[in-house]
């Protein structure tokens, strides 16, 4: 549930193993029941259309892709989470940390199935990411990294607090690079 601040509630079963509940949404580890859901976000083209090389991903490089984020968790200790919408129990999409090696610095993303979008999850399961970051991971900054022309996520990071503070590249492509410091995320309005 979250908090009067807005934060998320945390639950831990383990350190590498934590989860995260907001009203309509659960953040919890990727388990292989989900590999369906996300082999057919990761297949869809306009989900995929700003991630990565902007290809989509067969079956067994969506696979590839959850054991990832998973062995994330194991070596940093945070990581993306399945996103669950408590309503009807779908597997909606993935958000969380991420700082793979190599990666330009310490970052929350969010990727949604097509159905779920339009709905504010991404908002609320990214500000809960936030506060994770924030409050238990005790970062000072954290950043996300948008293709210019992904519009919808760049409204997502500026819901978050976000401000644009220059480009990047990733992977050969050309990120916009935008910016939250633990002191502004502290002078956001509590609800």
């Amino acid at each position: 549930m979250l908090g009067a601040g807005g934060e998320a509630e945390i639950m831990k079963t383990n350190p590498h193993m934590t989860t995260l509940e907001t009203e309509r949404l659960l953040l919890r580890q990727f388990c292989e029941s989900d590999l369906d859901a996300y082999a057919e976000m990761s297949a869809d083209t306009e989900v995929m259309r700003y991630l990565g090389t902007g290809q989509p991903l067969t079956r067994a490089e969506a696979w590839r892709s959850m054991a990832t984020i998973l062995g994330h968790w194991q070596l940093r200790g945070y990581g993306q989470w399945a996103v669950v919408e408590k309503a009807s129990g779908a597997m909606i999409g993935r958000v969380g940390c991420w700082q793979p090696e190599g990666w330009i610095d310490f970052e929350v993303g969010w990727t949604l199935r097509r159905a779920f979008w339009g709905k504010g999850y991404a908002t609320e399961a990214a500000s809960a990411s936030v506060d994770f970051a924030f409050e238990t991971l005790n970062r000072p900054y954290l950043i996300s990294l948008i293709v210019p022309e992904n519009q919808r996520s760049i409204r997502v990071a500026e819901r978050l607090g976000e401000r644009y503070m220059g480009s990047g590249e990733v992977r050969g492509q050309t990120v916009s690079i935008y910016h939250l410091d633990r002191a502004d995320w502290l002078k956001r309005p509590l609800d």
